[in-house]
């Protein structure tokens, strides 16, 4: 249960990162309080996942599936630039988090 928690955790916090970019530096109503809830619900399941997990690979899970996510969604959505390179990238980021998921032991 607590690695489930990890796993929306980091899909809220790609929510969050993709809201901060759309707020335009909080100058956008919607997607600044997008972010908020995004934000506070992410680092909530991430404070709770914590109770059973050890921090390192929780938060290494947490990051890593933020990060793919967010490039993921920026180069289907937003018109980021896609390469072959960031698609390895990302791949390579993805088995990490797989593997340190793994390897978390829990309390």
């Amino acid at each position: 249960m607590a690695w489930l928690l990890v796993v929306v955790a980091g899909l809220l916090e790609t929510g969050f990162a993709v809201c901060l970019k759309l707020s335009h530096g909080f100058t956008r109503l919607w997607p600044t309080i997008a972010f908020c809830i995004f934000a506070l619900g992410s680092f909530g399941l991430l404070t709770m996942s914590l109770k059973k997990l050890d921090v390192g690979p929780a938060y290494a899970v947490w990051t890593g599936i933020g990060a793919a996510g967010t490039a993921i969604y920026g180069m289907v959505f937003l018109d980021d630039v896609v390469s072959t390179l960031k698609l390895v990238s990302i791949s390579l980021v993805i088995l990490g988090v797989i593997g340190l998921q793994l390897s978390g032991s829990s309390h």
